[in-house]
């Protein structure tokens, strides 16, 4: 058997220093810098701007070790580093053993006869990521186009240099986070002995899966110090496959073929049972009358997934959509960012916060996002748990790359590492080249893109574009061919399809392929163009907002609480983030009366914004099949697109989407003086119920009632009625009236939907007394509310940290309200808590009521 220690008691300083201080590892310089008070809070005011210093000196950690007589005796002893960030010489008892280039790389480096008895040494020392890469761009002779490259900030001016690290593209800024250019041990460093034989990795290759039997194969690799017999045996439940084979020493691939008759599958959340079986190799080898053992578990589910890319019927497109176990499935999700600005800080209890967040939001898939990093594996682990497809794209964003030789194979062999590493997980199902690159550059068309290519002449332009073909057309899909053939590549996103043609690139409009649409926001559309705005597959769209009164306080004093303050603009990455926000207020809403209740109205706003996107994809199903909103989460305290804020508070947005992405959806929209009303629905049986349409004076008044019978459709959208609204509202105005439609089926299933005929800004309100019946038990805190009129979004703020079980709705008359306060305690599911003290509120108090302005705002 093989004996792993895990190497600890780290000590860090800077190259030029003599000053050894304490580390830890997993870490990196800044967070090492925070424990030891050398620096402030990097997310606290303006202080980003003042530690941009740390990313240009060069760094060392050091630390001693005992290697154990036991490990010693081992045939072979190996240093495994599982992360390093990302320039690194790595020197075992003053001994140059390793030259690291590659954050997203692991490196394994055999020190068998290196090991002292006593006390060894591991020093890693790091390189400034900027010194080491400024030569490259001087070198290469003109800049490649890196848009969220903050180099200004660094001190850099034009010099983006983010393009020649293979690092986490978001630590040199975004457009929603800060630039903090990290370097350190990342990921853990491990010392492994082992003698006769060590397997390296089970990979269980899914051939054919169905209802009736999954053919697999388990392809074993192992390492055998000497000739001679293995004997490998695979068990999983109750069932085990034997081989056994004569071999010489070195590295080998096993082949064990598997039947399994009648499978548990594995199925997306709201499908059925996230079902895993866990895999046990066990090698035994005999080698010159000694026996070895080796012995190795992967956890795995068991699926057939595929990208369906078919023709349609009418010859005007192609579909967009993921196939599980031979069922369409509608994905619905969010676009997933890392958790912190420094990835070690995001512990397994934050990831199980944002995976069950999603999961309680009904969500079925998490598109891991290029300009990050490829998650932790207990990311993986719990999408699997919980049912959530990941869309996982390569570590490439917004920019263009190099295509020197070494920086290809240094890509070849991230991908190689990463596919292998995560190819056992069923939540995985599509490998994507990267993010946005295609559109941005727009070979094919002139006319079309972001301006990077006007910047290069034609010849250049040509051989920028044949490196990017070499990583996205060529690298990259013959690793996943080769490592991870059952699951889908798709080079870019957003794309039609790969045609060598000013067609292959994707704008609003395309009838095949994904689509991002940044029209509402970036070019200050109207809200409604998401009704009009429609792909097969809506892979990015969003609005922003600020995060809670609680979040700001965290890095701004109450002085500084303005959006055009210092601190608020630091906390704020997108240029005209701020503006927008405000401009679509005046458009939707009226005026806030403060800097609180701005901060409110942005979520609402938000979350108006991606109801009326979610639903409106959901509303064409099967056309569209896929909604994932920009973005999940964020990795620090600041105003973005998130519907979740780095501290893991809930927006509006996310309990907008937890009703939005409900598996049976009620939703209207307007067209020619009709109000169309559609069931969507994911589930895969219908079911009967009544529909039942009311139409309320906002005064509370039922002014109109009719109820109809109606099934569920089944994993569709189905119109079941549309309503003349001339008819409807009779002498009834648009801003005094709203429209309430709710079904209830046999199996007390429910859906509901409210109907404004206005935007927010020209509704009457009128000021409503909110009645609660408050209930603190040993199981939490259960709240009803009752509204004397309408009442639009009522939020309830907790003394205490939670979520509940809804907020931010609208209570109308006659139909009480209760929700249950929730939290989160590490666990695999929120528990019900108490909530403290709690504040409640609605938009009528927020907002002005008449045509004075806010100036706070």
């Amino acid at each position: 058997m093989s004996h792993t220690i895990t190497i600890e008691s780290w000590n860090f300083k800077s190259v030029q220093d003599t000053t050894w201080l304490p580390a830890k590892v997993p870490g990196c310089v800044h967070t090492d810098l925070l424990r030891e008070q050398r620096i402030p809070h990097p997310f606290y005011g303006t202080n980003e701007h003042d530690l941009q210093w740390i990313d240009k000196q060069d760094w060392e950690y050091k630390a001693s070790f005992v290697a154990s007589a036991e490990l010693l005796r081992e045939q072979v002893q190996e240093l495994h580093f599982l992360g390093l960030d990302t320039y690194a010489s790595v020197y075992l008892n003053d001994e140059n053993i390793l030259e690291a280039d590659n954050m997203f790389r692991s490196w394994r480096v055999d020190v068998t006869g290196k090991l002292s008895e006593g006390v060894n040494e591991l020093r890693i020392v790091f390189r400034s990521p900027i010194h080491e890469d400024l030569p490259k761009l001087k070198a290469l002779g003109y800049r490649l186009p890196a848009s969220n490259d903050q180099s200004e900030l660094g001190g850099l001016g034009e010099d983006r240099v983010s393009i020649f690290a293979r690092k986490a593209p978001y630590h040199y800024g975004w457009d929603w986070g800060p630039r903090f250019v990290t370097s350190g041990i990342w990921r853990p460093v491990e010392l492994v002995g082992y003698s006769g034989i060590l397997i390296r990795d089970v990979y269980i290759d899914q051939l054919s899966v169905n209802e009736q039997q999954a053919n697999l194969v388990a392809r074993v690799q192992l390492d055998t110090t000497a000739s001679g017999t293995i004997s490998l045996q695979l068990t999983t439940e109750d069932m085990s496959w034997d081989v056994q084979v004569d071999k010489q020493a070195g590295a080998h691939e096993l082949l064990v073929p598997i039947v399994i008759n009648e499978p548990k599958l594995w199925w997306s959340r709201g499908l059925g049972e996230a079902h895993r079986y866990t895999f046990t190799a066990q090698a035994d080898a005999e080698q010159a009358g000694n026996k070895h053992q080796s012995l190795k578990s992967v956890k795995t589910g068991i699926r057939a997934v595929k990208l369906v890319r078919d023709r349609d019927a009418e010859g005007t497109g192609a579909t967009f959509h993921f196939e599980l176990n031979g069922i369409p499935v509608f994905a619905k999700g969010a676009n997933h960012i890392p958790n912190d600005s420094f990835i070690t800080e995001v512990t397994e209890e934050r990831y199980r916060a944002e995976v069950l967040a999603a999961a309680e939001a009904n969500m079925n898939m998490l598109r891991v996002w290029g300009g990050g990093i490829y998650e932790a594996d207990i990311f993986y682990e719990l999408c699997d748990e919980y049912g959530i497809m990941v869309w996982q794209d390569f570590m490439f964003a917004c920019s263009m790359y190099p295509g020197d030789e070494h920086f290809l194979e240094n890509v070849k062999q991230e991908a190689i590492d990463n596919v292998i590493r995560l190819r056992n997980h069923p939540s995985i199902v599509l490998w994507c080249g990267n993010n946005e690159i295609d559109s941005a550059w727009s070979h094919f068309d002139e006319n079309a893109g972001w301006g990077w290519k006007t910047e290069f002449s034609t010849e250049l332009r040509e051989k920028l574009w044949r490196d990017y073909e070499r990583i996205f057309h060529e690298i990259l899909p013959d690793v996943v061919s080769e490592y991870h053939a059952s699951i889908d590549y798709w080079p870019s996103s957003p794309l039609v399809s790969v045609s060598n043609s000013k067609e292959q690139h994707a704008h609003p409009g395309t009838n095949e392929g994904d689509i991002h649409y940044w029209g509402v926001w970036h070019n200050v559309e109207p809200f409604e163009h998401y009704q009009i705005k429609l792909g097969r597959f809506m892979s990015e769209y969003g609005f922003q907002s600020f995060p809670e009164y609680r979040t700001i306080r965290s890095f701004a004093e109450e002085e500084e609480l303005a959006i055009d303050s210092k601190v608020m603009k630091a906390h704020q990455k997108n240029g005209d983030g701020n503006r927008l926000i405000k401009e679509y207020m005046d458009i939707y809403m009226k005026q806030p009366v403060n800097f609180k209740s701005f901060l409110y109205l942005s979520q609402v706003l938000q979350a108006d914004a991606m109801k009326m996107a979610i639903e409106a994809h959901r509303r064409k199903m099967p056309y569209c099949m896929g909604s994932l909103y920009w973005q999940m989460n964020d990795c620090w305290p600041v105003a973005s697109w998130s519907g979740i804020d780095h501290y893991g508070r809930w927006k509006a947005l996310h309990y907008y989407a937890r009703r939005s992405f409900a598996p049976l959806l009620l939703s209207g929209q307007e067209e020619h003086d009709q109000l169309h009303l559609y069931m969507v629905s994911d589930q895969l049986t219908a079911t009967s119920g009544v529909l039942t349409v009311e139409l309320f004076h906002l005064s509370g008044k039922l002014l109109s009632s009719s109820s109809k019978e109606i099934a569920s459709p089944c994993n569709t959208s189905q119109l079941v009625q549309s309503l003349p609204i001339p008819a409807l509202l009779g002498d009834s105005r648009k801003e005094e009236v709203v429209l309430i439609a709710s079904w209830l089926g046999e199996n007390n299933e429910t859906a509901r939907y409210e109907h404004y005929f206005v935007k927010n800004q020209q509704l009457v309100l009128q000021q409503p007394t909110i009645t609660v019946q408050e209930e603190h038990t040993q199981d939490g805190t259960i709240i009803t509310l009752t509204s004397d009129v309408v009442a639009k979004q009522v939020v309830l703020i907790a003394e205490h940290e939670g979520v509940w079980s809804d907020n931010y709705f609208d209570l109308i008359p006659g139909k009480p309200h209760t929700v249950v306060f929730n939290s989160y305690d590490g666990g695999a599911v929120y528990r019900p808590s108490q909530s403290g003290k709690v504040e409640i509120q609605s938009m009528y108090e927020h907002v002005i009521h008449s045509t004075s302005v806010a100036t706070e705002a």
